[in-house]
């Protein structure tokens, strides 16, 4: 072999590891799996729109025409700074609220796949995991085509977003933690990006945007999530959920 041939033989390999060294960006799948299908819910209700506190509750259902049939106690989260938010979609004019944006502090109001984990270590998921490491970031630039996308810069080639969340820098709220599909079918910029479940700084504090609770019980909820079953999360005012729950054929609360 000509030293010309091996140096065109090794540019190629090395553009090949390139290529595949991207390749590691968790993604919702193409197609939003619809709500009919999931076995699996966590329903999350607050008492208004502009609380932070609010009730979670696991469900689950041995198949689509099946009852929900409630998994283990209630117990308490906080939503986001400025409550809750509709998501794109839906009248928010119908349920007295306002839609929800980025940046607007608002947890997002209505029905989301949960579509994988993260966090610093895998405590035992069925979802896909992610480990969070130096690089990872969320994107919240609605310029970026990475917009509401988790990415380890170093493994996208040349990165195009000015602003995003430097996950592994947030400390312990996100060692653990799932990613609520939210806005991603399709992704709409400006829509709001990076809703997740995961551990809250206290009982009084709200987030961004996400939905946050014990360590405890959201280390329940990772274990228990089962890709299988089209996990989704339900989060509502009270008054809402009740408008709907029989049109949707959700979970009884009472």
């Amino acid at each position: 072999m000509t030293l010309k041939i091996f140096l065109s033989a090794a540019a190629v390999c090395a553009m090949a590891a390139f290529a595949f060294g991207q390749v590691k960006k968790p993604e919702p799948t193409a197609k939003q799996v619809p709500f009919e299908k999931s076995r699996q819910a966590i329903v999350v209700t607050a008492t208004d729109w502009t609380t932070i506190h609010g009730s979670a509750r696991l469900f689950e259902r041995r198949n689509g025409r099946a009852d929900w049939k409630p998994v283990g106690e209630a117990f308490p989260v906080v939503v986001g700074r400025n409550g809750l938010g509709l998501a794109a979609g839906i009248e928010a004019a119908n349920f007295g609220a306002v839609q929800k944006k980025e940046g607007d502090g608002k947890a997002p109001a209505g029905l989301f796949p949960l579509t994988f984990s993260f966090g610093n270590a895998d405590v035992g998921s069925k979802l896909p995991f992610t480990k969070l490491e130096e690089f990872t970031e969320c994107v919240d630039d609605v310029s970026s085509t990475f917009y509401n996308r988790i990415a380890n810069r170093m493994q996208v080639g040349n990165f195009d977003w000015n602003s995003s969340e430097k996950m592994l820098a947030v400390g312990p709220q996100y060692d653990l933690g799932v990613f609520v599909a939210y806005n991603s079918y399709p992704v709409v910029r400006g829509n709001g990006s990076c809703i997740f479940l995961h551990i809250w700084k206290d009982a009084s504090t709200g987030t961004s945007g996400c939905t946050a609770m014990e360590r405890e019980n959201l280390e329940k909820i990772v274990k228990w999530l089962d890709p299988k079953k089209n996990p989704y999360l339900i989060q509502m005012t009270s008054d809402s959920y009740s408008s709907i729950e029989k049109q949707l054929k959700l979970p009884k609360l009472n």
